[in-house]
Parts: structure tokens; sequence; C-alpha cells
């Protein structure tokens, strides 16, 4: 039963009212909706007496050849002659076989008035079905409608298929220039692509850059409708035309090597194929001959470049003469371990694990000999080639880029190789103890200090020497010392301006990535075959080894050797950051160049 108050205008319900739950069921109408409705219909009556009239249907025709035509009275109906005359029907005859009932074409929909426009954008309803559901109004309420699609509409479109040479905007392989040749084959240009960018990951290219070189090639040899996914180790190509037969190839990386020198000729190459000059068929021979081509330096020549920065790099930290001999002997007598760890298919974890430990075993056992040396500053300049900071580099680049999965995976490599340097460190220290070799003291470090010009001239000679053991092309190895000597200038400024020991390098290696990408512009090259050689003598190798010792024999200050370590694996960080953001600041300023080089790319 009703409560006997109406619920919107409180008078009481009339008495004697039989309750049918039927209809107690049914939401009431509120007054308001009523006073709503009665003026709806006003206004349709009113428009109603304005609205125009729909014409009467014209007559139907039939769509049937051959039908019989509409009859004017309902009498008899004769029979038509061929001839078209009409013929009384004889009694007796047979009767005329039927003819089939004409088509009749569907009605078309009666426009609504504007009585019923008005009923509609009043209520949105305009009757009740036998079942007692309302009826959907004709038309629309274009109001509702609007209000309903920018409910639904979407900020982003939905994924669909785009011109992936877009992505190339904003690079020097933007509009690459078709090759029209006559052996074009999709399958054969996405194998080709596909070694070209193993290459490019063997020789130690970040994601962006391969990727972007994939799709300029791939739309230089005409296959401008090619998807590249790239994923740590694998890169999978997807070539799906809008016309045509479609192909997906998958190669998977495993295998690296030092070798920038091939990294900066397979950039030579893509820099051709998309000037237009070079066909598909000589692409492949031309990766092929560098692919084959032998490495610029000899494996003697690269542990004489590896003793050689170490030796350099003793110096430059404030070690001996002595020191900086026995850093050279060490680092040179790491060349056999590295080659029969290769040839013996060694995992590269226990591969530098051992040669950290013999370089801190040397150090320590030349210490417990009572050498004028000082330990912590030979395995400082012994490990810094170990330290992976061109992965640190590309892994950061890649995380920046959008290239999440990879640049895990590079992180947890390098952070792999960072555990293996410290594993060696450890168990040389543990084991020259278990063998009663004095304990060092790393708090205090006995440095010698040399004259600027010479701390500079160190600095270009060691970043050469590293260079040659990452098999640089001999061509860039003074533009890398000289960027390196640049990068040692501004951090000697900042340092003067007060800024901290923890800071500074993040700076200097902004302004190392910035002239890196200007000079790789000019020569040709990847940004990365500069950068990274001379960023080395920003890392802080002497407080790796301390806070290794620290949590290995002062175990009561375990959290100031943490610290350390954190502070060290943050200052790499910073600096491999600072060569990326160089890196980005410099591609608009040399907007003007990349301009000029498209247009030499054409005259080409």
């Amino acid at each position: 039963m009703s409560s006997g108050k109406d619920p919107d205008a409180n008078t009481p319900a009339s008495p004697g009212e039989d309750p049918n739950p039927q209809v107690s069921s049914i939401r009431r109408v509120q007054t308001r909706e009523m006073i709503n409705i009665a003026q709806a219909l006003t206004d349709a009556a009113a428009h109603a007496q304005n609205a125009p009239r729909i014409p009467d249907a014209a007559p139907r025709k039939t769509d049937a050849p051959g039908a019989a035509l509409p009859q004017a009275s309902v009498g008899a109906k004769p029979a038509i002659k061929p001839g078209g005359k009409p013929v009384a029907k004889r009694p007796g005859s047979p009767r005329p076989p039927k003819q089939p009932k004409p088509v009749r074409p569907a009605r078309s929909q009666r426009p609504t008035t504007l009585a019923q426009d008005a009923i509609n954008a009043k209520t949105g309803l305009v009757g009740v079905t036998h079942s007692g559901a309302p009826s959907l109004p004709p038309r629309v309420n274009p109001t509702a409608k609007r209000m309903i699609s920018r409910l639904l509409a979407s900020d982003s479109p939905p994924t669909q298929a785009i011109d992936i040479v877009e992505k190339l905007r904003g690079t020097p392989y933007a509009n690459p220039k078709v090759n029209a040749t006559k052996d074009a084959s999709a399958r054969k240009t996405l194998e080709f692509a596909l070694d070209l960018a193993e290459s490019m990951f063997r020789y130690g290219a970040g994601s962006l850059e391969v990727e972007t070189s994939v799709i300029a090639v791939t739309a230089a040899l005409g296959l401008r409708h090619t998807d590249v996914d790239i994923t740590n180790q694998s890169i999978h190509l997807n070539f799906s035309p809008p016309e045509g037969e479609s192909f997906s190839m998958l190669r998977v990386v495993r295998s690296w090597t030092n070798n920038f020198a091939g990294l900066a000729q397979v950039h030579q190459l893509v820099s051709d194929i998309v000037s237009g000059g070079v066909t598909r068929q000589q692409s492949v021979d031309r990766l092929r001959d560098i692919s084959r081509k032998p490495r610029p330096f000899p494996r003697w020549m690269v542990a004489a470049a590896t003793g050689l920065f170490a030796a350099c790099f003793v110096v430059f930290i404030g070690g001996s003469l002595l020191g900086s001999a026995l850093a050279f002997v060490s680092s040179v007598a790491l060349g056999p371990v590295a080659k029969y760890a290769s040839r013996w298919r060694v995992p590269e974890f226990f591969a530098i694990a051992t040669s950290s430990f013999i370089v801190t075993a040397i150090a320590v056992l030349f210490h417990a000999l009572r050498a004028p040396i000082d330990p912590a500053l030979v395995v400082a300049g012994g490990i810094l080639l170990l330290l992976p900071s061109a992965r640190f580099v590309s892994a950061l680049q890649d995380a920046i880029n959008g290239f999440p999965v990879t640049a895990a995976g590079r992180f947890f490599s390098a952070a792999l190789t960072y555990a293996a340097i410290l594993t060696g460190i450890m168990a040389a220290l543990v084991s020259a103890a278990m063998f009663g070799a004095p304990k060092l003291d790393v708090s205090v470090i006995d440095t010698i200090s040399y004259p600027g010009w010479l701390l500079a001239a160190l600095v270009v000679v060691a970043v050469i020497a590293g260079a040659i053991t990452e098999q640089s092309d001999p061509k860039l190895l003074l533009p890398t010392g000289a960027i390196a000597l640049m990068g040692y200038l501004i951090l000697l400024g900042i340092q003067a301006l007060g800024v901290g020991d923890r800071a500074s390098p993040a700076v200097a290696a902004t302004f190392i990535g910035l002239a890196g990408r200007w000079v790789a512009f000019k020569l040709r090259a990847p940004q990365l075959v500069l950068a990274a050689p001379a960023i080395v003598f920003l890392l802080p190798g002497l407080m790796i080894f301390r806070s290794m010792y620290g949590i290995v024999f002062n175990v009561d200050d375990m959290s100031g050797a943490m610290i350390q370590m954190f502070t060290a694996f943050t200052i790499m960080m910073a600096i491999a950051g600072g060569v990326v953001f160089g890196d980005t600041i410099a591609r608009p300023l040399i907007g003007a160049e990349v301009l000029a080089e498209r247009r030499n790319i054409r005259r080409r």
C-alpha cells in the first residue's frame, strides 16, 4: 500500500484506493514530470498548427514486367490482348493464368514534424508499448548524442597502421631516396636488414640507432611498410604491404665483440644506402666485407694499450712511477686471460672476475714484499677498463628513448659485470689475508702531486689507449683524445667553482656527450664510439676499491662501505646520464647541419 502521502505534492491520497501490486510496483510519476509533459504537449499543439502536412502518396506503379494494371472499377476483369485491346471473356473458355502480384516498394519513413521534435526534446519518449516498456523516439536526441560522443571519445586514436618512415623525422636519414632496382625482393631485403641490425648490436650500438638504421635502409630499398621490434637480444621485422605477400622474420644476437671501427663503417654504409647510390646487392657485399675485415689493431697492440692506459691512470690519480709500471705489467697479463676465455667459451662473469683477481693479487703481493707502492691506486688503474662504461651509456640511452626491455637487459648485464669485478677483488683480498699478507689502510692514501700540463697529457694518452682497446677507427683516435681533453678542462673549471666531486663528473660528461655528437656528425660516425672512451677517466675506480675493501675487512663500518659503494655506482650512472643528455641537447643545435647533410646526400 502507499503511505497515504504523495511524494512530491505532500497531499493525502484518495481514500479507498484499491492497492494493486502490479500498479504499485511501477514507478510513480512525479508532479514536476507531469508539468514538463503538459508543457511539452502544449508546445506540440502550438507547433502542429504550423507544421507542414505530408502529401498524399502517389499512385504506386508496379515494377514487375507484364503485371496487370490497376482497374478503375470492381466489375468484370477483361483480358488484355498482346496488342493492348481488352477482349471480353467468352463463356466456356478457359480461365487465363493468374498473374503474380506486383512487389510493392517499401514505404519510406514518415518524417517527423516540429511537434514531434518538441516532444522528443522535452521528454525523450513518445509512448509505451503493449508490454509496458517505453518506446524509443524515432530520432535520437542530438544533445544527448553529442554528450555521449564526448564521454566515449578517446584522447588518442586507436592503434592503426601508420607510415613507419615518419620515425626518421629529425634524423640525417629523413626522406630517404628509394632505389628502384630490378632485383627487388622483400624477403632478401629483410634478410639484409636483419644482418645489418645484428652487426650493429654485436658492435655495441644502441637500440634507437639500430631501429633508425633499419627503417631507413628498408625504406630506401623499397619497403616502406616495415615494422621493427627490438627486445634485448632479438630483432623482429614484419613487412605487411597493403597489397602483396607479408613477411615476418626474427633474429637473435648471441655474441658481442669490441669493434667500434666496424660500427663506424656500418654507419657509413647506412648513409650511402639512404643517399640512393648503393643497390641492395652492393649493400650486401659491403656488409659482408665489413664483417670479414680484420680489426684495425692486433692483439699485442691491444694488450700494450691496456697496460699503457693503466699506467697513465695510476699516475693521473697520484701514484708513483713504480706503481705505474706494476699496473702496466698486471694489465698486460690480462690479455691471455681474455684470449683463452673466449676460446674456451667461458662466461663473461668468470673471465672478468679472474682479471680483477689477478690485478688485485699482484698489487697486494708487491705490497707484502715492501715495495714502495700503494696497492689501492694500482688496483684502481687496473680495473678501470674492466668497468662496463659503454654498456651503462647504451642502457641508459635505451631507457630514455623508449626501449625499457632492452634497457633492463643491458642494465642487468652491466650490473653483473660490476659484480664480477667486486667478486674478483674480494677473492684476492681474502686469499691474501689467509696467506698472512698485511692489511691495507685504504682510509689514508699517499698521493703525489704532478703538474697540470702533465695530467692533461696523461688524460689524452690514456683515452687514446682506451679507444685502441675498443678497436676504434684510427682516424677517430685524435678526435676522441681532444674531446677527453675538453672534458678534463671543464671538470677542473667546475671544481674550481665549488661543485662537489660527485656532481662535477656528470657535468663534464654532459659536455663530452654534446661534443661527441657534434664531432661524430662531422666524421659520419656514431656518437658512442667517441663518447664512451672519452669518459673513462671520470669513472670512480678508487672509490670502488675502497668500498670493496671496507666490506671485506671493516665489518664494524659495513654501512659506511655500502654507502660508499652505492655512491660509486650512482656516479657511474650520473656520468652515463650526462653523456645521453649531452647527445639529446646537441641534436637541435645541429639542425642546420642535418639539412646540409641531406642536401649533400641528394647530390651524391
